[in-house]
């Protein structure tokens, strides 16, 4: 399976994976399955097998800024945010993003998957959704009590039982999580009534990529990749930094991918396609790979120094991003539950090794359960005038001849912002985190709770794009947060409903002895946008840059993900969704995967 050099270089193969992250191990596990079909993948992280940062279910923390497991990609100064300049955290290394996301599991709305459809891409609904669905999930029901105690879903028939990653409840819930559960039911959010089945609206405790056996991370490895590791017909290269895909034109003016250059340990080699290159580097890497290849807008290809071999003017552009900011509360004094805050010193963390280690209940065994998604009208009064707002800014546009492609996005985006809209979406997140989270420095021996509050339809709109020929440099990432006002509005907003549950709805009211952030000093409408100007951060579920659209609307790939003006590329990866969805996107780039396999194979 992991590959020598000199097993790939100069070789063959019928397909070339850029990429082995969720959805390039998913693809290449896929394609592979047939022992005719040679297969390799080039990856530019280590291998990273076997990693206790990794495997462990609630240290992966540590992994963010470490550049063995993280890209650890800055944006451009945003000008709308105090200038100030963004962390993306992107996996690097086998398993890509799957090995190191928070490990929630999420599915989105039905209506906002047929919306895919909707924007020109047919066969792109809920239905067929669902159809790649099961292949994906793995689900084991939680024991009798817990479920009874904490309220647990079973998602009977809703979750896959069959499927190649391991979702379940972590082996520990604590306390805390009941009365999280109790708080948000208490101030009238509703349970979700199918949140793995296209209905995530209300409040749900979320299921998580642990193996139930292990207590241990499930993703693309795991799943995909070391099953298939005995297949002669398929390598994995690591530590092979893409510089470009080698390019020949044809007689009808399209171009070919013949090979792939790639660096590894410094020098340069190749690697040929007998039938096609799919590029599935991520939503931050995939336009960096095609605009290096020469395929891009004119003017970034010619400023880089790259000669134009498809001229497609979507690439890097639409960028979308789940912006996020945490409320965090100081519990009082007196309670015994688990809280991450327990792992924080080395004596707490190697007290809680010992306990997982022993298989006791402890806080290496948890995960992130609380999840709320709400549409506008149930997050503020305002709803109505901040629907009015985004409106009057489309009709505005309109009017000023934005491109149709956006105004189409911006349509759907009103349907599901306006209040009591049959088509409105939970646009709204809250997510409970257990320990004080993107807050200030907490007190030892002090639990915390944190609420992280995430814009799952963001209006503003950036790029990503390349500066140089140069495939080792970063592209330059610009998300223009806030650039559309209105997304503003919406974080701030959201944020107030999160402190009204928590500071007035019992039980947690009682059990909070103070609120650090935003803080009591935080109270008119025009104070809570600047606070989350001042201190709002993101969830790094950035899609868009090579948006799956027509391509007179900005788009990159057709329905069948392929490149525009190629006859052989490929893109699979979130970088294809080009309207964003209410959800954490793995699970999505999983399935999205598994139909991309049988769209290259001809079975779809």
């Amino acid at each position: 399976m992991l590959a020598s050099l000199d097993q790939v270089a100069d070789k063959a193969f019928d397909y070339v994976i850029i990429g082995g992250g969720t959805a390039g191990l998913t693809l290449a596990a896929r394609l592979s399955e047939n022992p005719s079909i040679s297969v390799c993948v080039l990856e530019a992280g280590n291998p990273n097998l076997d990693d206790p940062m990794i495997m462990g279910s609630a240290v992966y923390l540590a992994m963010l800024g470490n550049k063995s497991y993280d890209w650890s990609h800055m944006t451009t100064k945003q000008k709308l945010s105090m200038d100030r300049a963004f962390s993306l955290a992107r996996g690097r290394g086998l398993g890509g993003s799957s090995a190191m996301n928070f490990m929630l599991w999420t599915q989105p709305p039905a209506q906002e998957i047929d919306d895919l459809e909707r924007l020109g891409n047919p066969g792109w609904n809920w239905k067929t959704y669902k159809k790649y669905k099961p292949r994906v999930e793995k689900f084991t029901h939680p024991r009798p009590d817990i479920e009874d105690r904490y309220g647990l879903g079973v998602h009977e028939g809703d979750v896959g039982t069959e499927g190649a990653i391991e979702v379940c409840y972590p082996r520990t819930v604590s306390d805390i999580d009941l009365y999280m559960r109790e708080t948000f039911l208490n101030a009238e959010v509703p349970p979700a009534p199918r949140p793995y089945n296209g209905n995530p609206t209300g409040h749900n405790m979320a299921l998580n990529i642990h193996d139930p056996r292990t207590s241990t991370r499930s993703y693309a490895v795991t799943g995909y990749l070391l099953p298939a590791q005995d297949r002669a017909n398929l390598v994995v290269l690591c530590n092979a930094v893409v510089s470009r895909l080698v390019l020949q034109r044809t007689d009808d003016g399209e171009v070919e991918a013949t090979g792939v250059e790639f660096i590894h340990e410094d020098k340069s080699y190749s690697v040929h396609t007998k039938k096609e290159v799919i590029v599935a580097a991520g939503a931050l890497k995939s336009p960096q790979v095609l605009e290096l290849s020469g395929i891009g807008r004119r003017d970034v290809l010619q400023n880089a120094g790259v000669p134009v071999q498809v001229e497609l003017d979507g690439v890097g552009e639409n960028l979308q991003e789940h912006l996020m900011e945490h409320l965090n509360f100081k519990l009082k004094d007196g309670y015994d539950f688990f809280t991450f805050d327990s792992i924080r010193s080395p004596e707490g963390l190697q007290e809680q090794t010992n306990r997982h280690a022993s298989g006791a209940q402890s806080a290496l065994s948890m995960g992130m359960l609380n999840l709320v998604f709400l549409p506008l009208e149930q997050v503020t009064p305002r709803a109505t005038e901040l629907y009015e707002k985004a409106a009057r800014m489309v009709h505005d546009l309109e009017a000023a001849g934005a491109p149709r492609g956006l105004l189409a996005q911006y349509k759907i985006q009103l349907e599901r912002l306006r209040p009591g809209g049959d088509r409105a979406g939970p646009g709204h997140e809250m997510l409970c985190i257990q320990c004080l989270s993107g807050g200030p420095k907490p007190e030892p021996g002090k639990k915390y709770v944190s609420i992280a509050v995430v814009l799952n339809h963001p209006w503003s709109r950036g790029s990503v794009h390349i500066t140089t020929n140069d495939a080792t440099k970063e592209p330059e990432i610009d998300p223009r947060y806030f650039e559309r006002d209105i997304d503003l509005d919406l974080v701030a907003e959201t944020v107030k409903k999160a402190r009204q549950i928590c500071m007035e709805t019992v039980p947690m009211k009682d059990m909070i002895e103070k609120e650090l952030k935003p803080g009591p000093d935080v109270q008119t409408d025009e104070e809570f946008r600047e606070h989350v100007r001042r201190t709002v951060g993101t969830s790094w579920h950035t899609c868009g840059t090579c948006s799956m659209l027509p391509r007179e609307d900005g788009g990159v790939v057709d329905p069948d993900l392929k490149v525009y003006g190629t006859k052989n590329v490929r893109v699979v990866d979130l970088s294809i969704v080009p309207l964003h969805f209410a959800a954490h996107p793995q699970a999505p780039v999983y399935t999205i995967a598994e139909r991309a396999a049988d769209i290259i194979l001809g079975k779809d």
